[in-house]
């Protein structure tokens, strides 16, 4: 059985200013058909978990393009299209393939593109006929489209939030594509429109007992999958939003069933299961019991969801009380970066930190500092992988302020991130890292306590008062019954 494989991912922010172009690919990398040899740890990691599946069942493997960038605003439409253009052409030269299956995002727009991964999707469909089954695993804040439904066969989201599932989601598709293309299964998929915007973490009570039940319906005879798609709130497109669906074995009314009965259970929840951010001040006075830093998540300036990762409202809000013992980062400012590289470490200067890239970055920060430590080609573990925080420099101001200096613009997953610089973390007061939600499989093991702390940042979170244009307005919590009376 021969597999085609590739992995193309971005999560588009609409309302960001700055566009994905080239440099945000380049910047992970962008490899053409080798990822999972050349970055087995890193951009390649999925790939090489994949190809390392179908290899061991004696299967053969035709990689394609991988490649992935940070969040931002909507991809260049010659850059999606030369992208999209690569994987059908190495797939034209695969052809005869007995299935596909993609690592792909599910937010991805471009200019001219509301539906990146469908208009992928269909194209494929169109090159390898209606018999070859195609298997698409996307990430939880995608946005599921009808027409990914019309063209692959499976999909498959991620369960966790953060993502710490993706290879065993990966397995899933990978077993679910294997049992199709031998005639075993018969996959046809329903689908509930949640009618729902928001952030929902899995770390955390309703949710995670909400996992655990799709879990278990898909134990249900004749139940193939059952993924929940929670939608990114910052990406307006016709059909964004929470949808949750589930795949049976040639049974419409099967699925719709699951489908309707945990839509039903979701909606359900909908008041309980929403993030509770507090303010500066609020988490700044707390008394938290417990050994460990607090970790504030500055989750309005998350690179991870298009936001420029710069902002200094927690930073200036730190120094004007003069609280000590703090670590912050990655904060990205490539210009400081430059400044202390030339300084060199042990330099005293005096520095103006972030607030670069407009209003919801703040104002910059003027602090006295000592380069504490210079970090070239700096790298972070992320869930499973390595993420890239490209030259790092790591700073130190009055009271014991430690700051992380990113010259690449992404969000703060590992600890390590700190600690391969050189920061200790056990020993400060707070942790401030530039992440909503996926730092907390490192981090909140560290913690003596996790807050999620609002600032006017670049990601709203009054989500029934993001200005929309193309998605449409009925929705919760905007709408407080967009179902009417049937659910």
């Amino acid at each position: 059985m021969k597999f085609f494989i590739a992995h193309l991912a971005t999560e588009t922010n609409t309302f960001a200013a700055a566009p994905t172009g080239w440099g945000a690919f380049e910047e992970v990398g962008i490899f053409h058909g080798d990822a999972s040899v050349r970055e087995p740890e890193g951009a390649g990691a999925f790939l090489h978990f994949l190809r390392g599946l179908i290899e061991a069942d004696g299967n053969e493997v035709v990689e394609s393009l991988c490649t992935l960038a940070q969040p931002a605003g909507r991809t260049v439409r010659a850059v999606y299209e030369a992208l999209r253009d690569e994987i059908l052409a190495d797939l034209r030269a695969a052809l005869p393939v007995d299935a596909v299956q993609l690592l792909l995002h599910g937010a991805m727009a471009a200019d001219g593109y509301d539906d990146c991964e469908g208009d992928l999707a269909a194209r494929i469909r169109a090159l390898v006929g209606p018999d070859v089954p195609i298997g698409l695993e996307l990430d939880l804040h995608c946005h599921f489209t009808e027409l990914m439904q019309r063209s692959a066969d499976v999909i498959v989201a991620f369960k966790e939030y953060p993502h710490i599932d993706t290879d065993e989601r990966g397995r899933e598709l990978y077993r679910l594509l294997v049992a199709t293309a031998a005639g075993r299964v018969k996959p046809v998929t329903a689908v509930f429109d949640c009618k729902m915007a928001g952030l929902w973490h899995t770390t955390r009570e309703p949710m995670q007992g909400f996992v655990r039940r799709m879990q278990a319906a898909e134990r249900e005879p004749g139940v193939l999958s059952v993924s929940l798609g929670h939608g990114f709130p910052w990406g307006d497109v016709p059909q964004a939003g929470a949808k949750l669906w589930v795949v049976s074995d040639n049974d419409p009314a099967l699925a719709r069933a699951v489908a309707d009965r945990l839509g039903a259970e979701f909606w359900a929840l909908r008041e309980r299961i929403g993030a509770q951010p507090i303010g500066i001040d609020e988490a700044l006075d707390g008394t938290w019991a417990g050994q460990g830093p607090v970790v504030l998540a500055d989750i309005a300036d998350n690179p991870g969801g298009g936001a420029a990762g710069d902002s200094t409202f927690i930073l200036r809000r730190l120094v004007e009380r003069g609280i000590g013992d703090v670590a912050l980062g990655a904060l990205w400012d490539p210009g400081a970066i430059h400044i202390c590289k030339s300084a060199g470490v042990g330099a005293q200067l005096a520095l103006r930190i972030g607030g670069k890239c407009g209003p919801a970055s703040g104002q910059p920060v003027d602090l006295r500092v000592s380069v504490r430590a210079i970090v070239e080609n700096h790298s972070q573990r992320a869930l499973g992988t390595r993420e890239r925080l490209g030259d790092c420099v790591w700073v130190e101001a009055a009271n014991g302020l430690h700051i992380l200096l990113a010259s690449i613009r992404t969000q703060t997953y590992g600890a390590d991130a700190f600690t391969g610089a050189g920061i200790t973390l056990a020993d400060k007061s707070f942790v401030v890292v530039k992440s909503t939600q996926h730092f907390h499989a490192e981090f909140a093991p560290l913690a003596r306590k996790v807050l999620y702390v609002s600032t006017p940042g670049a990601m709203n979170f009054d989500f029934a008062a993001i200005p929309y244009a193309l998605r449409s307005p009925d929705y919760w919590p905007r709408v407080a019954a967009p179902h009417g009376a049937g659910i």
